[in-house]
């Protein structure tokens, strides 16, 4: 009776807040206010500043989100950094990772993904967090707090792996391209770098991130894959939730590689300084409600969604990657995989041609979302420390130093394929030494997230609290337990 009551009310309305008209569609607030800000739905502004939408419109989208699919695609849509920054995570360079540990211990490290997932939420939410508040990327907060030579020599070493993770990712790239359509490999890692380099640089990042998202999708390829070998799931589930660790000096190795890869340092500082980047792209509609400044709350909440659904799909895809390595090389007895195109190739034989493409065309569409991940990253963080303009909003004339890390930890990276160094089989190595990396920069970014000097009132919730400090622990433990196995 009440429901229909209410129902008549609302029929009768001319005019819905914007409270109302998202309570009516039945979709988030941030979804709402994202309708608004691309023009999908009209409003109007009232005397007292609110925004007022009409009946008709609201029928409409009513119609529009009736479709499920359509429901999900304005979702996807509404999503932003938290998205691209976890389906970056999951690079051919962690393609790679997580195929040779699901290669070599077969389904006995399948655990580390369902454990690491609370871990990785917590870190990036605390990072993303830090961004919000301060309205500044983490190099400059650190930096505002700490030495700046302590802060710089984190930052370059930031940059240099990063260099190696891009000229792994270009030469993966170019290696799957090449696999599939017999293209000259160095001409096909010359191609995915200058693309990079263009798209980067002058490209707004308003039109550029609308790309990355879209590329997050390729990840899927890896889901589809690990469902396509029709694995044993009963026993799937079990390895994934009750761990089996063996105590040597490989399996331990291996541990800390994965955690280096999945909560790794460049995600902590492009998350941080993509959500300023955001604030910039959400002052259009903050100009259309009249200067009324969105609260702290909301941006967090809004944000908050964005980096679950990221740091979710980053690991349900570095599940997926350990259970296809697991249940086609381990138990056919091929335990060295030593890139992801190995992977794909190696996967051609025994799960079928389709399996194959998958992983191959995902090899490339994760590449050309990590590679401005990676550049970018080290950009931001060097950018601030000295100073420079910088942001992938403004053009080049605007910010020329920070393009130039970009284009320059790119060249780098592709000049690695030309001169017999292959970064690929150092990535496993260049994963460890990530997971070493993270652990005191884990240890700034939870004690800066829980600052009230710096934070004010956001400073981290009791769950990231728990989980973030849980990373650090861990972290030292594997840390601790790699140097007495060594030195056994």
């Amino acid at each position: 009776m009440e429901k229909e009551k209410k129902d008549r009310h609302l029929a009768q309305k001319s005019f819905f807040t914007l409270s109302e008209f998202r309570s009516e569609i039945g979709i988030s607030l941030v979804l709402a206010r994202k309708l608004i800000l691309w023009g999908e739905v009209e409003a109007t502004k009232a005397i007292d500043g609110t925004l007022q939408i009409a009946h008709s419109e609201v029928i409409l989208a009513k119609e529009i989100f009736k479709n499920p699919r359509k429901k999900a695609l304005y979702f996807f849509r509404a999503l932003g950094p938290g998205l691209i920054t976890g389906a970056s995570d999951d690079d051919p360079s962690g393609i790679g990772t997580y195929s040779s540990v699901g290669a070599k211990f077969g389904l006995s490290i399948l655990w580390m993904a369902a454990w690491l997932l609370p871990m990785m939420l917590a870190i990036q939410e605390t990072c993303a967090r830090i961004g919000i508040v301060t309205n500044r990327g983490l190099a400059g907060v650190l930096q505002k707090h700490y030495k700046k030579k302590v802060v710089l020599a984190v930052v370059v070493l930031l940059v240099i792996a990063n260099m190696v993770n891009i000229g792994a990712d270009l030469g993966a790239m170019s290696s799957a391209l090449s696999m599939l359509t017999g293209f000259n490999f160095y001409l096909g890692a010359i191609f995915f770098a200058l693309l990079s380099i263009v798209m980067e640089i002058f490209i707004g990042y308003h039109f550029y991130v609308k790309f990355l998202k879209w590329l997050a999708i390729s990840v899927l390829a890896y889901i589809v894959t690990g469902i396509m070998i029709h694995p044993d799931w009963l026993m799937v589930f079990h390895s994934a939730f009750m761990p089996e660790i063996k105590f040597s000096e490989e399996y331990v190795f291996a541990m800390v590689a994965v955690f280096g890869t999945s909560i790794t340092p460049y995600l902590f500082f492009w998350q941080a300084s993509e959500e300023v980047e955001e604030n910039k792209l959400h002052k259009k509609l903050h100009e259309f409600l009249g200067g009324k400044k969105e609260n702290l709350h909301t941006r967090i909440g809004r944000m908050r969604t964005d980096v679950e659904t990221g740091m979710i799909l980053a690991n349900i895809v570095f599940f997926f990657i350990v259970l296809t390595a697991a249940q086609t090389f381990f138990v056919n007895g091929i335990t060295n995989i030593e890139s992801a195109e190995q992977a794909a190739l190696a996967l051609r034989p025994l799960a079928g041609d389709y399996a194959y493409l998958l992983f191959a065309i995902g090899i490339i569409g994760t590449g050309l979302l990590a590679v401005p991940v990676l550049a970018g990253s080290g950009a931001y963080a060097l950018a601030e420390i000295m100073s420079w303009h910088e942001g992938l909003e403004l053009k080049f004339s605007r910010a020329k130093g920070f393009y130039a890390v970009i284009a320059f930890s790119i060249l780098v990276g592709l000049l690695l394929n030309f001169f017999q160094i292959n970064p690929i089989t150092a990535l496993y190595y260049s994963a460890f030494l990530n997971g070493v990396i993270a652990f005191p920069l884990l240890i700034v970014i939870m004690v800066v997230g829980n600052d009230k000097k710096i934070m004010g009132k956001e400073t981290h919730p009791l769950w990231v609290k728990f989980f973030g400090w849980l990373a650090v622990a861990f972290m030292a433990g594997l840390i601790l337990a790699s140097i007495v196995l060594y030195f056994k």
